[in-house]
């Protein structure tokens, strides 16, 4: 397994640091695996493979975290930002992600999807770095990084990975645009994090697609046990998110397992109107979703269950209700 090398804070970074200190990007090179021509492709098939691995690939985005411009912010929308608990969650999720995808692309013989993996780790670590400037141009002070934990199989990680990104990114999706339209926070600064959301697209495609290959090709025999681990993964990325959204403390090793969408839902500082926030996700999941290839798998669980409970379940507030009857983001 390949060493990581060290952050500027001292954790281990997500990529190879260049000359000059800068991440340096895998190469992202695919000509030698042709995209499938136009036409439906059978889900497990070679075609199906490069589609999806092409997809990560060619869309990827060089952006260098080092040389964003942090907008000036003021007093007030500062300390908002400040405020906010999920600095320290969200470092060390992105460190945590990163390792993972990485541990499982080192088992991968296959040289594109280990090429496609390897980019999904370092846009992993690069968001670490993203937020690792943004504390840093805002002043705000994180908790010491906890200690590196061995990592347990590594398909069963990227599994829970993936699972947890599939879930949180759907939120993440509306949340981030309803900061845009609430004012709360200047244009600027959620601009800045647009690169970051539109990877998270592209990672949750990629994966649900690797899911649909890997059980396709997987050997029968293994794959019982494959459909057992992607069952327990969704049972423990759902607990893990609802006992965050329920308020239960947990210590800060087992928190940073668990994407900090959930925690940092407090963002928009408002209540609102649940059901508009869950139209909101809906609609963004299928406009960013719709930018690629047609012919992939789509992430399917977690907006079928927010329409199937906007259907039955959660309806528009009564506007006149008082702002206290009303349900906060963080409930969710």
């Amino acid at each position: 397994m390949k060493s990581d090398p060290i952050s500027p804070l001292g954790a281990p970074a997500a990529v190879e640091l260049g000359s000059e200190g800068r991440p340096s990007p895998p190469d992202v090179s695919a000509d030698a695996w042709p995209l499938p021509a136009p036409g439906r492709i059978k889900l497990g098939s070679e075609a199906h493979k490069r589609l999806f691995c092409r997809m990560l690939l060619d869309t990827f985005n060089p952006y260098r975290p080092a040389v964003i411009d942090w907008p000036p912010l003021d007093p007030e929308t500062e300390a908002r930002v400040k405020s906010l608990p999920i600095w320290d969650m969200a470092v060390q999720t992105e460190n945590q992600a990163m390792r993972r995808v990485r541990a499982y692309a080192d088992t991968v013989s296959d040289p594109l999807l280990n090429k496609a993996l390897e980019l999904n780790a370092f846009e992993e670590g690069r968001h670490r770095l993203v937020l690792s400037n943004l504390v840093q141009a805002y002043g705000i002070t994180l908790q010491p990084d906890s200690p590196f934990r061995p990592l347990p199989e590594p398909e069963w990680c990227f599994l829970a990975t993936g699972i947890g990104e599939c879930i949180d990114s759907f939120f993440a999706f509306g949340l981030f645009e309803a900061a845009r339209r609430s004012g709360l926070f200047p244009p600027a600064l959620v601009d800045t994090f647009e690169p970051v959301i539109a990877e998270e697209s592209r990672h949750i495609l990629f994966f649900v697609n690797w899911v649909a290959w890997r059980r396709r090709t997987v050997s029968w025999w293994r794959r019982a046990w494959f459909e057992l681990k992607l069952c327990a993964a969704w049972i423990v990325q759902a607990l893990d998110r609802l006992a965050i959204a329920k308020g239960f403390d947990a210590p800060a090793a087992e928190a940073a397992d668990t994407n900090f969408t959930v925690v940092g839902s407090e963002a928009l500082g408002r209540d609102v109107d649940v059901a508009e926030l869950l139209d909101i996700c809906l609609a963004e999941n299928d406009r960013r979703l719709s930018q690629h290839d047609p012919r992939l798998v789509r992430p399917e669980v977690v907006p079928k269950l927010a329409r199937l409970a906007r259907r039955f379940f959660i309806k528009p507030a009564d506007k006149g209700r008082p702002a206290a009857e009303l349900v906060s983001v963080s409930d969710l």
